[in-house]
């Protein structure tokens, strides 16, 4: 261990004492789900980790839902579960997806079964402070993990180590650092990772609502006119939305009172779910397609929205974030003992095992959302014509499915 020679103003997040240990194995820049997902898996897998994160923010007063909401495939489910992390989730917030369907700009429509696939369920869709919340109590229990609330402001790698300058004048050491500080990147931004970054000027508007006809664990979405329009069960007969809309569109939406948004969302699903409720203020967030020229450099390793960026219209953006974890988390376990953390060939294996699954997703997304923004009489009844050729094809179904649980 390099010894330390200057005090780090740190506060370990088990509350022990204050921590002058200056020297990690891995230092996690970034909270959110799967920063704090790295951390996590870092740690139990017997590093001493640092992780530059914030806890999570408490709901607003009153709310019944988080308003950002994420479908979790299987693979997402067993990484949560291996962590003990899904065990201490609150299962009454929790939904399953036992079917979905997708309605075209036409008369097509897809309908995708769990049953018909032979799995337990299409997805689980929980809100992100829930999964949140669990990862910062899980953290709390980890001796190997130190919380630093600071921000990182300098990166130096070295021969030995990386060096990070916190906000607070204090220096850290780390043999790998791992950058999930999400799609405009700080610790990318570092290493000289070029970003292509292609704005679909859409926003996707969020809100919850409580549905006046049961929802039946079935996940719905419509292609309408270049917007996707997406409701996904939760609980108690509410349901959660999640509209692409374009930029200028989806700045009406969100000047709506609760009860026009409402009705709006009742209006583009023909009121499939009987009249809608709003339970929280609906948000926004820009869409974007972005793609890095490599996920590492000597010493750095980049994870999720840091690494890659997609179209939520499938919801399988976190879900790529927490494969990236469990890949690199895989990789380090089996890393041969002469290795360093922060070794390049290590690192490269990291990146070949992701490059695969970010490039078919992000290709799947993308087509999907510029065929179904091309106008016209004749671009629409290709693709519902495609749309109504996969519904009629059970095992094309069934792989469809098993990609998505990754």
């Amino acid at each position: 261990m390099r010894a330390a020679s200057v005090p780090v103003n740190t506060r370990s997040y088990n509350e022990r004492m204050t921590v002058h240990h200056q020297t990690f194995d891995v230092a996690v820049i970034g909270g959110g789900l799967v920063g704090k997902t790295a951390a996590l898996a870092l740690t139990q897998g017997g590093r001493r980790v640092a992780l530059l994160a914030q806890t999570c923010a408490s709901l607003p007063a009153g709310a019944a839902f988080d308003a950002r909401v994420y479908a979790l495939s299987a693979s997402s489910q067993t990484l949560l579960e291996r962590l003990r992390v899904w065990q201490a989730l609150d299962l009454a917030r929790l939904a399953p997806v036992y079917d979905m369907r997708v309605f075209g700009d036409a008369a097509a429509e897809l309908h995708f079964s769990a049953f018909q696939a032979s799995v337990s369920q299409l997805a689980w869709i929980a809100e992100s402070s829930l999964i949140e919340r669990a990862l910062d109590a899980a953290l709390r229990f980890q001796p190997n993990l130190t919380w630093i609330d600071s921000r990182a402001q300098g990166l130096e790698v070295k021969p030995d180590a990386a060096s990070i300058g916190l906000a607070n004048g204090s220096v850290l050491e780390a043999d790998l650092v791992v950058g999930a500080d999400g799609a405009h990147s700080w610790v990318r931004a570092q290493i000289g990772s070029k970003v292509d970054r292609r704005d679909y000027k859409q926003t996707g508007v969020v809100a919850n609502f409580k549905a006046g006809r049961p929802h039946g664990d079935t996940a719905y979405q419509w292609f309408r006119e270049g917007e996707i329009i997406a409701l996904l069960p939760l609980p108690d007969g509410h349901v959660s939305l999640v509209w692409s809309a374009q930029t200028e569109h989806a700045r009406e939406l969100l000047e709506l009172a609760p009860a026009q948004l409402a009705a709006e969302v009742e209006r583009v699903t023909q009121s499939l779910l009987g009249p809608l409720e709003c339970v929280t203020p609906a948000q926004g967030f820009p869409l974007a397609l972005q793609t890095v020229d490599r996920l590492i450099a000597p010493r750095v390793a980049l994870v999720g929205d840091a690494a890659h960026l997609i179209h939520p219209l499938a919801g399988q953006g976190m879900n790529l974030g927490l494969r990236d974890v469990d890949a690199l988390a895989d990789v380090i376990a089996k890393k041969e003992a002469f290795r360093d953390l922060g070794d390049t060939v290590l690192l490269r294996r990291y990146e070949r095992a992701r490059r695969e699954d970010i490039s078919a997703l992000m290709i799947a997304t993308d087509g999907l959302q510029k065929l179904f923004s091309v106008p016209g009489t004749v671009a629409r009844a290709v693709r519902n014509t495609g749309m109504a050729f996969v519904g009629a094809q059970p095992l094309l179904k069934r792989w469809l499915v098993s990609a998505a649980l990754g």
